[in-house]
């Protein structure tokens, strides 16, 4: 028999599976080998591109990720068996993997993948001796709530993370750091639950508490403020794909503002997650439902949409179900479901029939493909909710609703009669062939129609329910992820047989059944990952820490993570005293540099050209600045912003030049360097002095006495430079719109300036460390 393999990459396994090889290695004589964390990443990696879920690429009839066809008698070798429970010497799957003879051994040395470890090759012969248990996957199995492991330094552990996390830690030998200090610690809590600085009170506040509930304290402090729901939102407009333009060709505006502002009330009211999804998925649907019921549904209508005349009505149609429904799978679920709109997952348990069951869910909106062009472009398309005066002032309050006209949002709608849902032929619209009925994913869980409607409440339903494996779990992760930069599970848009295995399975599994016991309490779970010793730990990494654990996948040490985009604005109009706390509202243009929009617009609608708004509007939070699809807002996108134009559930982290640029020449960080500059001026005419504040209001902490020596000879050389050229200091200070203090002396002011902005390059600066 001879089994051709193709080369193909899974590196992503791959990646995973070297997370465990350490912990396999010590356990290998001890402990019960696991087919899901130990035997299957390898299989993924080297057998399943000719032995697995792809019937077009299996070779020799043989699928060695489903238990019966392992153990069924080989069809092209009469007699022998790719593995025998209890038997790895009658195993021809052992014995292929252990040779060296070319035309026998497998992998083939032709696919390029490479042949197994020792180590690896060990791990198959004891999990055959073993039985050759299969398992179901992992992410398909409900969390179940684990004993807490036992550890040799209880007296580290806070509560329960800290066990599951030490014991991996020793495994990995590898020793916790020495918990953070207050102010490092007090900066990491505030950009974590505000998406702010700490404020010079609050640091005065914290510093020198010796409670032992000083920590606690401030976290609830912090998650009283209204800035909190700013914060949380941030992460979950990524996942709504929230933008305030249509995308496509002529990319005219939208008025999908008042969804977000929900999203906002949502997290400060701590409303459960069970009831945020609920409402966003089906709260049209609730019996007698109000416009605050309705509004929610507004997350499944935040997909583009096409103004462009003479396109196919239906082909458009057919796109916006499958984006809800790849928002819905990949942003709630965790899976790549869209991998199964033109054939079967090629790895997951997922039918083409399975995705369009679920499909149907969405495809009965009354919601069209195309519904009139630019020159009649609507600021929100059918169906929609009008929002008026009075709506604004009785139920639906917490909107910043600044005019007096009316509102309309695109929400979800039912059709009176429904619409019949078929397979699509490779994905395309106008390819129906067999009749599918809605249901949800049966490999995560049966959808019982006893039990479910056959409608997104229905959905809704099955997606809260408790005994669904994956809604709690992957919530959890990008929680996460969120606070430590990478989540459990580092892909956290994809929970199936290629997303990186979890690195804590029994703490995801721990923290997943606690958070629904206590009923989906979403500040719940911030505040016991907050108030652990792992959360407040140092971020110094030593040599053997990186060398053992580059990537701090066994959190040894703090995160230590540059800010998201939006945040690094807030961060410096904050920290300067420029920034306008307004709550919600409409999007806002700040400055962003002349001609973008123009260059790349087809010349019709009203965002053809920008037009930077004026006053208080330039210096709203970042995650109010206006996204238009086809031209995001540059500086964001140069650190790394979503573009919003589909679900996003982790950001890209990149390192490049245009990011220092961006923080050395945008006329914000420019105009709020020089605002700070001249109000501490204002205050005081002690250098030193001055120069130490600014520090602790953009890097949150006192500066050494080199820092501060450095920045004191680099204010006396500016000033030095700007006597002899007047000219230039007077050009620098007239740098953005905010009045400047005609008070305080220019060669000062521009000295200063320079001062400040350094210390706004500092990498500190836009750090959470």
């Amino acid at each position: 028999m001879k089994f051709k393999v193709i080369t193909i990459s899974f590196l992503a396994i791959a990646i995973g599976y070297l997370g465990y090889t350490r912990w396999s290695k010590k356990q290998l004589e001890t402990d019960k080998i696991s087919y899901n964390f130990q035997i299957r990443p390898i299989l993924s990696d080297k057998c399943f591109a000719c032995h697995g879920p792809d019937p077009s690429k299996r070779a020799a009839n043989l699928r060695l990720d489903l238990q019966d066809s392992a153990y069924a008698p080989l069809k092209n070798t009469i007699g022998s068996f790719a593995i025998v429970p209890g038997n790895p010497e009658a195993s021809e799957l052992y014995k292929r993997i252990c040779s060296s003879y070319p035309e026998y051994q497998m992998p083939s040395p032709e696919a390029h993948l490479g042949a197994l470890t020792k180590a690896e090759t060990e791990l198959f012969r004891k999990w055959i001796e073993q039985g050759a248990k299969y398992e179901k996957h992992w992410a398909f199995t409900p969390p179940v709530k684990a004993e807490l492991p036992k550890i040799s330094q209880k007296s580290w552990a806070k509560n329960e993370i800290d066990y599951f996390v030490l014991s991996k830690m020793e495994a990995m030998g590898l020793a916790p750091n020495d918990a953070a200090d207050k102010e490092r610690l007090l900066k990491r809590m505030c950009f974590d639950l505000i998406g702010l600085p700490p404020t010079l009170a609050q640091i005065e506040k914290f510093r020198p508490n010796q409670s032992e509930h000083a920590v606690e304290d401030m976290i609830d402090e912090l998650m009283a403020m209204p800035q909190y729901g700013e914060k949380m939102a941030l992460h979950w407009l990524d996942v709504a794909r929230y933008a305030d333009s249509y995308g496509y060709q002529d990319d005219n505006i939208r008025s999908q503002w008042p969804w977000r502002d929900w999203v906002i009330y949502a997290f400060n009211q701590n409303m459960p997650y069970d009831q945020f999804l609920t409402l966003q998925l089906a709260g049209d649907l609730i019996p007698n439902a109000t416009k605050a019921d309705i509004l929610p549904t507004g997350f499944l209508r935040n997909h583009k949409y096409t103004e462009e005349g003479g396109v196919i009505d239906e082909e458009y149609r057919i796109q916006y179900v499958a984006d809800k429904t790849k928002t819905y799978t990949k942003g709630i679920l965790g899976m790549t479901m869209e991998c199964a709109q033109c054939h079967d997952h090629k790895y997951d348990p997922l039918k083409q029939k399975d995705y369009y069951a679920l499909f149907a869910f969405f495809n009965n909106s009354k919601e069209v493909g195309f519904e009139g062009a630019v020159e009649v472009s609507q600021p929100a398309k059918n169906p929609k909710m009008t929002i008026t005066d009075e709506d604004a002032q009785s139920i639906l309050k917490f909107l910043n609703k600044k005019d007096t006209g009316n509102i309309v949002v695109s929400v979800m709608g039912e059709r009176d009669t429904l619409r019949k849902t078929y397979i699509l032929n490779r994905g395309l619209y106008s390819a129906p062939t067999t009749e599918v009925q809605p249901a949800a994913i049966p490999a995560v869980m049966t959808f019982d129609n006893n039990h479910f409607e056959r409608n997104r409440m229905g959905l809704a339903k099955w997606t809260v329910d408790k005994r669904n494996p994956l809604t709690a779990r992957v919530f959890v992760n990008q929680i996460w992820q969120e606070i430590f930069g990478r989540g459990i599970v580092k892909t956290s848009g994809d929970f199936g047989m290629q997303g990186e295995l979890p690195t804590h399975p029994d703490l995801l599994d721990w923290l997943s059944v606690d958070f629904m016991e206590h009923q989906w309490d979403i500040k719940y779970l911030i505040k016991k990952i907050m108030l652990s010793a792992t959360y407040q730990q140092s971020a110094k990494v030593t040599k053997a820490q990186l060398a053992i654990d580059p990537d701090n996948s066994y959190l040894s040490h703090g995160p230590r993570n540059r800010l998201n985009a939006e945040l690094i604005r807030d961060m410096v109009l904050s920290s300067s005293g420029l920034l306008h706390p307004e709550l919600g509202g409409p999007s806002v243009k700040p400055y962003q540099p002349k001609g973008l929009w123009e260059a790349a617009s087809s010349g019709r609608g009203v965002l053809a050209t920008y037009k930077k708004d004026e006053g208080k509007d330039l210096y709203r939070r970042g995650m109010y600045t206006f996204i238009k699809l086809t031209v995001p807002p540059p500086s964001m996108g140069i650190f790394d912003a979503s573009n919003r134009d589909q679900c996003e559930v982790k950001r890209t982290k990149t390192n490049t030049p245009l990011q220092a640029l961006v923080m050395l020449n945008d006329p914000t960080v420019l105009e709020a360097s020089r605002f700070l500059a001249q109000k501490l001026l204002a205050e005081s005419k002690d250098i030193p002095k001055q120069i130490e504040k600014a520090f602790q209001l953009i890097i949150c902490r006192k500066p050494t006495n080199n820092e501060r020596n450095i920045l004191t000879k680099y204010f006396d050389d500016q000033l030095v430079m700007f006597t002899k050229d007047k000219a230039k200091a007077t050009k620098m200070l007239e740098i953005g719109e905010y009045p400047l203090d005609k008070q305080v002396e220019t060669i000062p002011s521009a000295a200063m300036m320079k001062v400040v902005n350094t210390i706004y390059n500092m990498e500190e600066a836009i750090t959470k460390s």
